[in-house]
């Protein structure tokens, strides 16, 4: 089978040059505390629907005590998450959907293809494909040292907030 291009040439963009800080990105986005998966926002490119992201993982992510106790491995679902957070991060950012929060729809044809662990930058480039008032499909590619270590298709939708607020729990 043959390789998928690059969604973006890692000459494109700047992990240095932020565009958006943790604090920034909390501003489109509700996860907070263990669940805030993005650390900045380097790259836009409003014409093609591209963002770029990263994560600067630590010792203190909470997973890693856990997964797996000796050999920390950034879990296969906090990869899509991270993905899933640049996508709901531009979507919202750009106001491409009426939206007060964007969940998961659906994950298609994801690949994890390396590993990840504390100590690592986990850059996530999202391509948003097509967005619809109610549904954005998002192809995604993650790296580590440019190596690609995860790929797939993600499908957002607009939670209905208002419904889940009403819900007691």
């Amino acid at each position: 089978m043959a390789k998928k291009p690059l969604i973006l040439d890692h000459s494109a963009y700047d992990l240095n040059h932020v565009v958006a800080d943790a604090e920034e990105i909390g501003r489109y986005n509700p996860q907070r505390f263990e669940m805030q998966q993005l650390t900045a926002i380097c790259y836009e490119d409003l014409e093609n629907c591209i963002c770029v992201g990263y994560k600067d993982l630590t010792q203190d992510d909470f997973w890693v005590r856990g997964h797996m106790p000796d050999l920390p491995l950034m879990p296969g679902v906090m990869m899509c998450e991270a993905a899933a957070q640049v996508a709901s991060y531009y979507a919202r950012r750009h106001q491409l959907m009426d939206a007060e929060i964007v969940g998961y729809g659906g994950l298609e044809e994801v690949r994890f293809r390396g590993v990840v662990r504390p100590g690592d930058r986990f850059v996530v480039i999202a391509h948003l494909l097509k967005v619809r008032r109610m549904m954005l499909t998002c192809e995604f590619q993650c790296f580590v040292d440019e190596n690609l270590v995860c790929e797939g298709i993600l499908k957002g939708i607009p939670l209905p907030i208002d419904q889940l607020r009403a819900t007691k729990v």
